[in-house]
């Protein structure tokens, strides 16, 4: 909520629901998770996020601000998880058999951490066992954890899964995060062209709707370079010496 680019973007609204809750609907239609839980800050100004997870009938929990790792930890103890799916809440039109397909090979390969090649950026989401995540916390030396997948990935500490993006849904060009403006006109025409009537539609059908009408995908293309040039800032991997 607290972002600068596009102020409380969590609740600007998109064909009468808010982004969040069109996330929240999206992921409840995953068939492979046990639960569905709504990680979010203590600011008071997130008080509003756990009011709306109530309201879709999901969990929520409430930590720290920076750290999402932490965050994240607390969360799984709290619901007593061994393996959790992550999705960023800027990336409202996550995809649910994205979220099943990377729980499955979690039970096929019992990996620390799991990530995907090749979508969309905002259509991925990723995998993280518990047990890793927990040691990540005890040994990172930094509290601002908004970019966090360095400390499974660049660390080689743990085992790392790449899965792969079947063809048709390789389109790693195409930007669908909610991050400034021109994101939110992007969303608005998706939603405008296959959400009538809070009609649910598949990442397939978004690329699809983007082949035929590629003038769409070029709403928010020019905001792709202030955005890398934001990741950049982040701050770094550090671990405790």
């Amino acid at each position: 909520m607290k972002s600068s680019r596009l102020p409380r973007k969590a609740l600007l609204k998109i064909n009468g629901k808010t982004t969040i809750e069109h996330l929240i609907e999206r992921a409840k239609r995953a068939v492979r998770p046990q639960q569905v839980v709504m990680c979010t800050s203590t600011n008071p100004h997130d008080l509003v996020l756990a009011e709306l997870a109530v309201k879709h009938d999901i969990y929520f929990f409430r930590g720290s601000e920076d750290d999402k790792l932490d965050r994240y930890l607390k969360a799984a103890e709290k619901y007593r998880l061994s393996f959790i799916v992550t999705v960023d809440g800027d990336d409202i039109l996550c995809e649910p058999e994205l979220l099943d397909k990377t729980i499955e090979h979690f039970l096929q390969t019992e990996a620390d951490f799991i990530t995907w090649r090749g979508l969309p950026l905002g259509a991925a989401c990723a995998g993280i066992k518990v047990e890793a995540l927990r040691r990540v916390c005890e040994m990172k030396a930094e509290t601002d954890t908004e970019v966090w997948g360095g400390y499974f990935t660049e660390t080689g500490l743990f085992k790392v899964e790449q899965m792969e993006a079947e063809e048709a849904l390789r389109r790693p060009e195409v930007r669908m995060t909610l991050d400034y403006p021109e994101d939110l006109r992007f969303f608005e025409r998706i939603f405008a062209e296959l959400g009538a009537g809070g009609r649910f539609f598949s990442l397939r059908e978004i690329l699809t709707l983007l082949e035929e009408k590629p003038e769409i995908a070029e709403i928010n293309r020019g905001v792709q370079a202030a955005y890398e040039e934001h990741l950049k800032k982040s701050a770094p991997v550090r671990l405790k010496s």
